[in-house]
């Protein structure tokens, strides 16, 4: 937008320029060419006469001779002077001079002129009226008159560009000072969406952007109780969900634990595990929940670090089905990606959860970590197992809230999982995708928005020897 400005504006000023410029150029080249023009036509009048008056007088002739000579001296200009009856000229407009008494002017170009102006002026006798008795031929260069030409209009070109090169000076700062609100609010509204709710705009500039920014403002405060509302009723949420479940399930236990009648005892195990799924899914619906509030901003953290921590936490649970989790990949320590606090850590539970869920005994899950290609690229995070894998269709479906699938995970899952994992991705600026893993399987794709990587430490120096 700034540009548009500065292009409008020096626009405008160009225009104006040529609008006034321009004209008065060709007025003081008109002028250049007339009083030229008169000038020499002046002096050959002069000459005709003095030849028309020294028709047999010698004193008159001399005088000619001498202004002729003067002239030629004192101009870039020559002088020819031809009298009747000394042989028929081969110049056109002596011709015309001598034949029919005209005069004429020769600037030997349309455009401006060219390399000599000619101006011709026949004389005629004072004694008989009428009788032509010579011409005088002036041949003026031109040089001189081509290099004032080039000072007008030089001049004014350099004139002209001075005042561009200031107005585009004045219209850049201009611009900046009218586009410094818009500039706000566009660094609020970047702020906004990346998670910082007290973001506000100074209310400054014309009367439609401190309009804009009020409205702005007001709507951002309007958004921030409603969040931090959000945030009171999932915390309340928590406390008041997960208790009386947990107390619910603690007293179906102590039942179960009291109960001889085997019939009983199936119907409170059936009940505990209906009370243990829903609260999977109180707790996937807080997670959710937390997750659509964006309540915090991506921040740096160490990629390998914190999938090393999380799979050690896993790993346990693996070894007690024979399954091993092998990580891999080329990206190292110095890789840093963009993640809310605790939103990576959630999406690895969550995707190694369904990952062990499927596993088959003696099986194994393979996290990949891979650097980005090149500068923009996305930093990788994979993770395959060796179950059933999914069909097009499923994996189509897979991330729908409550979707659950006819695998392992679908008859024991919330169906929130992988919502779950989609929206903490997207909401830190990253990607997932599923795909069917080489050799059987499922492979979880995420990829990650990358913030910084350091670069590689120099290599100690070897001795010889």
């Amino acid at each position: 937008m700034i540009r548009r400005l500065i292009v409008s504006y020096v626009l405008l000023v160009a225009v104006a320029l040529a609008a006034f410029t321009v004209p008065v150029a060709f007025t003081l080249t008109a002028q250049l060419r007339g009083d030229t023009e008169e000038s020499v036509h002046r002096e050959a009048t002069t000459m005709a006469l003095l030849l028309g008056d020294g028709e047999g007088d010698a004193p008159a002739r001399q005088a000619l001779d001498r202004l002729a000579g003067a002239y030629a001296d004192e101009t870039p200009g020559t002088v020819e002077v031809v009298t009747a009856g000394a042989g028929r000229p081969a110049d056109p407009a002596l011709i015309l001079a001598l034949g029919e008494g005209r005069s004429t002017v020769d600037w030997g170009s349309r455009l401006v002129w060219g390399p000599e102006l000619v101006v011709t002026v026949p004389a005629r006798s004072q004694t008989v009226p009428g009788r032509i008795v010579g011409a005088v031929q002036i041949r003026y260069a031109t040089a001189g008159l081509t290099d004032r030409l080039w000072r007008i209009w030089g001049f004014r070109a350099v004139l002209a560009a001075g005042v561009l090169a200031v107005a585009a000076g004045l219209g850049a700062i201009v611009a900046r000072r009218l586009t410094r609100p818009l500039r706000q609010l566009n660094d609020m509204a970047s702020r906004f969406s990346n998670g910082d709710l007290t973001a506000r705009s100074p209310v400054t500039g014309p009367e439609e952007t401190r309009t804009l920014a009020l409205t702005l403002n007001q709507g951002a405060e309007r958004l921030d109780t409603l969040v931090a509302s959000q945030r009171i009723f999932v915390a309340d949420a928590s406390h008041q969900l997960r208790t009386p479940l947990t107390a619910l399930r603690l007293s179906l236990d102590n039942i179960a634990d009291g109960v001889d009648d085997e019939s009983v005892r199936e119907d409170v195990e059936s009940a505990t595990a209906e009370v243990v799924r829903m609260s999977r899914l109180v707790s996937g619906l807080l997670v959710l929940a937390r997750a659509e509030a964006k309540v915090s901003a991506p921040e740096p953290l160490a990629l390998r670090e914190l999938v090393g921590e999380r799979l050690g936490v896993w790993r346990p649970a693996a070894e007690e089905r024979g399954v091993t989790i092998v990580l891999t990949g080329d990206a190292d320590e110095r890789l840093r990606v963009l993640a809310g606090p605790g939103n990576l850590d959630q999406v690895l539970d969550n995707v190694l959860s369904n990952a062990l869920e499927v596993s088959p005994d003696g099986g194994t899950i393979t996290v990949r970590l891979e650097a980005p290609a090149g500068a923009g690229e996305e930093a990788v995070l994979e993770i395959l197992d060796r179950g059933p894998g999914m069909s097009a269709a499923e994996q189509a479906r897979a991330f729908d809230r409550f979707w659950r699938g006819q695998g392992l995970t679908g008859r024991s899952g919330s169906g929130l999982g992988l919502a779950i994992v989609r929206q903490l991705v997207t909401d830190d600026g990253g990607t997932v995708a599923l795909r069917d893993a080489p050799g059987g399987g499922l492979c979880v794709r995420i990829g990650l928005r990358v913030a910084l990587r350091l670069s590689p430490r120099p290599a100690a120096p070897r001795s010889g020897g």
